[in-house]
């Protein structure tokens, strides 16, 4: 039995297997994926180390990220402590950048260019996903995505910015430019941060008495052919009407051409003046498995229905990075939602147990049981079941769902809910997250990828 061993630059480096030599099982990624992992093999393997690497130290909760954005939640709630949500795992604050498959070893830097390195009997690797790019001149420069609590915060802090620039300034063209919103992306992010990013505006310009008089608009862009493709039509157009009700301008068939320091130019031609581009496009798995030399589908690490790597019985993979085969419709791929993430968690975990004697291995299989989309104020749109909703019904399935969904903070939503409803919401800006902290090339969970290992640095050498 080997023990942990402080390496040169004072950080601690693990060898062979855990304490007693208990079997370790290393889960990289505390997302969706990778937090039921944890949690669900606490619970089956209490006697294993389970150890967890993630870039941050708390499970985001991004279904409700678009209400951090707009003022009605606390940035706090939505970010649930790991230490506090999984009590017998060991949390490990760090950016993998280095995983060797058969040495049997993964290496990361922590927040302050310390490096760590730990070995593992089992591997899950659930890292996730990161905004995702598309070739348009100008969008890595002047656009935001919307992936981590710093972007929802910055986002949150330039709106209100825009509008107290635009109550003190006598130039019409310039109020006109930083009183418009620009959403790009239809889907479920991008739909519930212009439903909800209108409402916040509305109030926000009543309390400018310059502003009352002013145009205030929100422009959601989608080349698809309705907003939230993924859903029933009539899910969609509920949402739609919601949306055109509200004053968002929905443009369908239309996109980005070219983005600059002071509007777009849109693909149907139109120059449109603007500060704030919010860039909800999509996702691409996390480039943490480029480096490995192991088969990939559209960057997606592929998997057996077992989640297991060919070839790597030891190691599986689960949520946005892995290619799971989807047993309820062959010949293709589970989609990158929170919903497969979770459970594809849990089972890796199920079978990462059966893989060390514990119950049996089982291959996932999942039908989506619907989805909720919250537009907020009193509107939202759910099929839960199948059973298409709208509403305050619909709000009200969707805010049940979402507190039953979150590990933790739930009376502190509840709270921030109520408060919501009652009173304004506040509207000064903090400065906490400068924009160029949060460049859309960037995001929580970009690193290097694994096969990549930066040279360890310390504080003396920064």
């Amino acid at each position: 039995m080997t023990h942990d061993t402080q390496g040169t630059d004072g950080r601690y480096t693990s060898g062979g297997r855990g304490p007693d030599g208990r079997p370790r099982v290393v889960v990289i990624g505390g997302g969706f994926a990778g937090f039921a992992t944890a949690r669900k093999l606490t619970t089956l393997l209490p006697h294993a180390e389970v150890v967890v690497v993630s870039a941050t130290d708390y499970f985001l909760y991004l279904p409700l990220l678009p209400e951090v954005a707009t003022g009605v939640l606390d940035p706090r709630r939505v970010a649930v402590p790991l230490a506090t949500a999984l009590p017998r795992a060991r949390i490990v604050l760090g950016t993998v950048d280095a995983i060797d498959l058969d040495g049997h070893t993964v290496g990361w830097t922590d927040p302050e260019g310390g490096r760590g390195e730990t070995t593992w009997d089992r591997l899950v690797i659930a890292a996730g996903s990161v905004n995702r790019l598309l070739p348009i001149p100008g969008v890595a420069e002047h656009a935001h995505g919307f992936r981590g609590v710093a972007e929802a915060v910055y986002l949150r802090d330039h709106v209100v910015r825009q509008l107290d620039l635009a109550a003190t300034s006598r130039d019409a063209a310039e109020r006109d430019a930083r009183a418009t919103f620009v959403v790009v992306g239809a889907g479920y992010t991008g739909t519930e941060v212009a439903a909800q990013g209108v409402l916040f505006t509305d109030q926000l310009r009543r309390a400018h008495r310059s502003l009352r008089d002013q145009r205030v608009r929100w422009l959601l862009l989608d080349l698809a052919p309705r907003v939230l493709p993924e859903l029933a039509p009539k899910l969609s157009a509920t949402a739609d009407q919601v949306l055109r009700r509200r004053g968002v301008e929905v443009l369908t068939g239309t996109s980005i051409e070219e983005a600059h320091s002071r509007g777009v130019r849109l693909t149907t031609g139109e120059e449109l003046p603007t500060r704030t581009i919010v860039w909800c496009v999509g996702v691409r798995p996390d480039p943490i498995v480029e480096g490995l030399d192991l088969a990939t589908d559209k960057g997606r690490l592929v998997v057996d229905d077992h989640l297991r790597v060919p070839g790597r019985s030891d190691v599986l993979a689960c949520g946005d990075i892995a290619a799971v085969p989807d047993r309820t419709r062959p010949g293709r791929l589970t989609a990158m939602t929170a919903q497969h993430a979770q459970r594809q968690g849990v089972l890796a975990a199920r079978n990462v147990a059966a893989s060390l004697g514990v119950g049996e291995a089982r291959p996932y299989s999942h039908h989506d049981l619907g989805f909720v989309v919250e537009l907020g104020g009193r509107d939202a749109a759910a099929n839960p079941l199948g059973i298409p909703l709208s509403g305050l019904l619909a709000t009200a399935v969707t805010r049940g769902y979402h507190l039953i969904a979150m590990p933790g903070n739930r009376i502190r939503v509840v709270v921030d809910w109520l408060l919501d409803a009652a009173l304004r919401r506040p509207a000064a800006q903090l400065g906490l997250v400068r924009g160029n902290a949060v460049p859309l090339t960037t995001c929580p969970t970009d690193r290097h990828p694994a096969g990549h290992r930066e040279p360890a640095t310390n504080d003396a050498a920064r």
